[in-house]
């Protein structure tokens, strides 16, 4: 599948998000697990990939199914400043 600018952008931020789920990604974009490691491997520097691979491993937040009942929305109320 071949994403916009603007849509890999949106991937890669989706990506570092730590409340953003794996499954909304592919839900939107229609890329699974597997291939958004492939897509961020490809998009980011290898010392970039690295930090993102350490963050999102195991973090229970990016998988829908091991997210507590607590999460209900995919950010923390002060990660989007109103303007």
């Amino acid at each position: 599948m071949k994403l916009s600018q603007e849509s890999e952008s949106r991937v890669i931020e989706m990506a570092w998000e730590d409340r953003t789920p794996f499954e909304a990604i592919e839900l939107q974009f229609g890329l699974n697990e597997a291939a958004l490691i492939k897509f961020m491997r490809a998009q980011l520097k290898p010392s970039s990939f690295k930090l993102w691979r350490k963050r999102v491993t195991g973090r229970t937040t990016k998988h829908l199914k091991l997210r507590g009942d607590n999460v209900t929305r995919g950010y923390c109320p002060t990660q989007y400043k109103h303007r």
